[in-house]
């Protein structure tokens, strides 16, 4: 939680130091052109990533496939998105990593191999949750029991019923 708290201390700090330094250098209205260039050209990356993988993600749920990495990717855009409507130089930089497919799916299968996030997949079906200690099963052995139940009322002999009335 402190870690959070000193991030939305720190960048903006840092955020501001730079777009000082920038505009020392190239001049205000020229580095208020560039924060709003790079918004409008994230926004329009953003547009088509989003179209990219919605689509694929698309493709997987008509196969009978969860689409896990594109919905996480889906998160990992509007991340993007919102680093680069944000003004500054650091959060357009981040903003765009997120954009840009290969790092964001490089990111994204970090995230899974690192146990933080584990999916489940079996017989076409699927789920994906975040874990903080790494297991994957909901038993004390480790296994994981998929099926269908019915629960029933027990049966009534014909001397229990009659013994009632």
């Amino acid at each position: 939680m402190r870690f959070i708290f000193l991030l939305f201390i720190i960048i903006p700090i840092a955020e501001m130091l730079l777009l000082f330094e920038v505009a020392d250098n190239i001049g205000g209205l020229t580095t208020l052109g560039l924060v709003v260039l790079t918004a409008v050209i994230g926004i329009q990356i953003l547009k088509q990533q989003g179209l990219s993988t919605f689509s694929r993600a698309n493709q997987r749920i008509n196969s009978g496939e969860l689409p896990a990495q594109e919905i996480i990717e889906g998160i990992f855009l509007a991340v993007g998105g919102a680093f680069l409507l944000t003004p500054g130089f650091i959060t357009d930089t981040l903003g765009f990593m997120f954009l840009i497919g290969p790092i964001r799916r490089f990111f994204v299968r970090a995230l899974i191999k690192s146990g933080k996030l584990a999916i489940l997949q079996s017989g076409g079906q699927g789920q994906f949750f975040y874990t903080k200690n790494q297991t994957r099963s909901s038993s004390e052995d480790g296994s994981i029991f998929e099926g269908e139940f019915e629960r029933e009322e027990p049966i009534q002999s014909d001397q229990d019923k009659l013994g009632k009335d």
